[in-house]
């Protein structure tokens, strides 16, 4: 007796592939769980990496604002971080020059 071969459709083979890909379990357990081989979902994901891979996501509006916010933000921040550092230098440095003069 022959068996039957399955079809799965297009969006059953996505919904399956992120289940392995935001959940973070192995291939073999998801496949298990759908009760499909492991071999075939391990191929539908490589196949959806390939394809998300050459494709080209463009950039909305709004991310690139948030984008340009958030490298304005970056430079504060690491400017802000380089004053802090030169500043506890300069008052570690005041606080061992006073140690030195009170102990003379």
């Amino acid at each position: 007796m022959a068996r039957s071969r399955r079809e799965f459709t297009p969006e059953y083979k996505d919904e399956a592939v992120k289940l392995v890909l935001t959940t973070g379990r192995a291939v073999a357990t998801v496949a298990r769980e759908l009760g499909v081989n492991e071999a075939t979902l391990g191929r539908w994901v490589s196949a959806f990496k390939a394809r998300n891979e050459t494709e080209q996501t463009e950039v909305t509006e709004s991310e690139r604002a948030e984008l340009l916010r958030l490298r304005k933000e970056n430079a504060d921040l690491k400017m802000d971080r380089t004053f802090l550092k030169k500043a506890s230098i300069f008052f570690a440095q005041e606080a061992s020059d006073t140690n030195g003069k009170r102990s003379n």
